[in-house]
């Protein structure tokens, strides 16, 4: 449901400064003006992730380092196709994983965003996108094959960065 839906029909009152009760401290939960503010403050979190995730999409395909790095927390967690198969942590860990991805994607491999899904509340979000990523041959010999990202995100210090990241494709069995 939308979170103005959600938001509406919260039953779990708080006491505001000006001793009212509702969900958003100051005003009531069925305060037309409020439920729009947040509505909308939701709907731009959303896009602001959108927009960093297809950034980010777009350096991985061009092989730019500082803007796959651009916004990730220092202590990222990352599980990805290949090893090591514990995930690699913290963010110079996680530079490492570029190279050899990079030199293979330089031979001529895709990395498309498909679908892209974001859902986001006031300190957390998380998103997750089906993603064309093979080389040529590789995606002619299985053409319906899709990376699978799935990314956790906070907000720290006013911003979206990306916290954990997780690839990975089906089993082909």
């Amino acid at each position: 449901e939308p979170p103005t839906q959600l938001a509406a029909r919260s039953t779990r009152p708080a006491m505001s400064m000006s001793g009212r009760s509702g969900l958003f401290g100051r005003c009531a939960p069925h305060e037309p003006e409020v439920i729009e503010r947040i509505g909308l403050s939701v709907a731009n979190d959303e896009e602001q992730i959108r927009t960093l995730i297809e950034r980010w999409a777009v350096a991985v395909h061009s092989g730019d380092m500082a803007g796959v790095l651009e916004d990730h927390s220092d202590d990222i967690v990352m599980f990805d196709v290949p090893p090591p198969y514990e995930g690699v942590r913290g963010i110079d860990t996680y530079r490492q994983t570029w190279p050899p991805f990079f030199e293979w994607q330089a031979r001529g491999a895709s990395f498309e965003i498909e679908s892209l899904q974001v859902t986001a509340g006031a300190e957390v979000a998380y998103a997750y996108a089906l993603l064309r990523c093979g080389t040529q041959r590789e995606l002619a010999d299985n053409p319906e094959n899709r990376l699978r990202l799935t990314l956790g995100l906070r907000r720290e210090q006013g911003r979206w960065v990306v916290a954990h990241e997780h690839h990975s494709f089906p089993s082909p069995d």
